[in-house]
């Protein structure tokens, strides 16, 4: 099971079209759209809303996200007729629709709780979002030729790669390549950023061509590391 998301806009097409979106970078979680009113129009539905709450719930919860001030009211009304069990597995998320649902879709994804989905979607409120979340690593100078390790004895473990795919590190690569991150304990930075953070990793703009140096300065970070090298270098299967 993982946590589902609940996408609340006034058009119906904003939010079908979203969760096109990041269902293409999130497999296998519930998101479902409630968007415009019972009959079509612009606006938002209790009805729809409650019903949807029901469908993204397999257990671990919803996160809800929101278009508009009068989209949180209604799916805050929803919530108030839940069930005391089933309204604590509901969290509405503080954050911008379109770049909080994918971010928070890959954070499911990833097997992270409700807590973990709702802050994922939060990244998505600022433009630094994932400057140095949580990694520490400082700039580290990469002695080794390409696509081979530097590392010291204490020092951090660093591989430099080339984006070989045609299209870089955009939405969907950008998400594999942070739902492997998020497999391993250990913190990783590319070009500075958290490995962990979609937003972080798609605001770099890494085209193909482009150097990345991912780096972890943990004792456990090499496998890791490695790991996101490699899948670099195998072109996320479109090159």
């Amino acid at each position: 099971m993982t946590v589902g998301l609940l996408i609340v806009s006034h058009s119906g097409k904003i939010a079908e079209g979203l969760v096109e979106l990041a269902a293409q970078m999130a497999e296998g979680v519930a998101i479902i759209a409630a968007g415009g009113t019972d009959d079509g129009r612009i606006g938002t539905s209790f009805d729809r809303v409650s019903a949807g709450l029901s469908a993204a719930d397999s257990g671990d919860g919803v996160v809800v996200l929101c278009d508009l001030g009068s989209a949180v009211l209604t799916a805050e009304t929803a919530i108030d007729f839940l069930d005391d069990g089933d309204r604590a597995r509901v969290a509405i998320a503080d954050a911008p629709l379109v770049e909080g649902a994918v971010a928070a879709a890959v954070a499911a994804a990833t097997g992270s709780d409700l807590e973990a989905v709702a802050a994922a979607a939060a990244t998505a409120n600022s433009s630094t979002a994932g400057a140095g979340e949580g990694s520490g690593d400082a700039p580290v100078d990469l002695e080794s030729k390409e696509g081979e390790a530097a590392t010291t004895a204490d020092g951090p473990y660093a591989r430099s790669v080339t984006l070989v795919n045609r299209d870089g590190l955009h939405a969907r690569p950008a998400a594999e390549f942070v739902k492997l991150a998020s497999r391993f304990d250990a913190t990783v930075t590319v070009n500075g950023k958290d490995a962990k953070s979609l937003l972080a990793i798609m605001g770099l703009g890494l085209t193909a061509g482009t150097t990345v140096d991912l780096v972890s300065s943990q004792p456990d970070g090499r496998q890791a590391v490695d790991a996101l090298a490699e899948l670099i270098e195998s072109g996320f299967g479109e090159s």
